[in-house]
């Protein structure tokens, strides 16, 4: 049920981008600058064609496919890989870029094998997990590790939860599938921690019970439609209890609501 995924996008053609890259030949010579800036406004004429690889499961038959946002946002060409090593145009059923995932679709005349989901609820740290995916583009790659720890907030996406594993999680994982020993998927691998951009063994996956969710609205809606209760919290710690002259060093304070709101 896991696929490989390659996309296309446009990016703009870049003078200026390139400009930022150390020692290149034109980086003591403004006529360069001056030329691209007088004609093409700072940047090169042309865009840029590039090429990017990720990985995603199949949760119907039908082809409907859970990936990463960020592996098909802005994508021209989506194209979607089985293990059979058949090949198939995908076009965006939805995407949520606030908990990074997104649904696509290919036609592969249905009766495809499908991820059998299970509950990121009952995972345990230290328990085993597998990922699976397509890091660097090696297809079907298989790697082992642990659950590290549950609920990681890491700034990267809006509604976060992550699973942290240790478990080899690469480029071109992205989208793929975080599984227990029983083969039932826990998590989709989102997101790696490193200073080189290869694995050191610190890894993010969307639970599954939030996948579930997004899937459900991006299939119905194409979007995902939340609520809002109009009040803004953080966390108290002994810096925030302090600034409040309170004891307590636990909880959550609100620090605004929104007027005419629920809340």
């Amino acid at each position: 049920a896991v696929v490989h995924i390659r996309v296309e996008k446009s990016v703009p053609g870049g003078a200026a981008e390139f400009r930022q890259f150390e020692n290149h030949p034109f980086q003591k010579d403004d006529r360069f600058k001056n030329f691209f800036d007088h004609f093409f406004g700072g940047r090169s004429p042309r865009d840029f064609k590039q090429n990017g690889l990720g990985t995603g499961f199949i949760i119907d038959k039908d082809g409907y496919i859970v990936t990463n946002n960020h592996v098909v946002e802005n994508a021209e060409k989506i194209k979607v890989v089985l293990k059979d090593k058949r090949e198939f145009d995908a076009e965006v059923v939805g995407r949520d870029p606030q908990t990074d995932l997104a649904l696509i679709k290919i036609d592969a005349g249905g009766d495809l094998p499908t991820a059998r989901l299970g509950s990121s609820d009952n995972l345990q740290v230290g328990e085993w997990v597998a990922a699976i995916g397509s890091p660097f583009g090696l297809r079907q790659t298989v790697t082992a590790g642990i659950i590290s720890a549950k609920g990681r907030q890491m700034d990267i996406t809006d509604y976060e939860d992550f699973i942290q594993t240790d478990a080899s999680i690469n480029p071109g994982n992205s989208g793929g599938a975080l599984v227990n020993m029983r083969g039932e998927l826990v998590g989709i691998n989102s997101a790696i921690i490193s200073r080189t951009g290869g694995n050191v063994g610190i890894g993010f996956a969307v639970p599954s019970k939030i996948a579930q969710s997004i899937m459900r609205q991006l299939l119905d809606f194409g979007e995902v439609r939340r609520g809002l209760l109009g009040v803004s919290i953080q966390s108290v710690d002994e810096e925030a209890a302090k600034a409040l002259n309170t004891d307590v060093t636990s909880g959550a304070v609100i620090t605004s609501v929104e007027a005419g709101s629920a809340a």
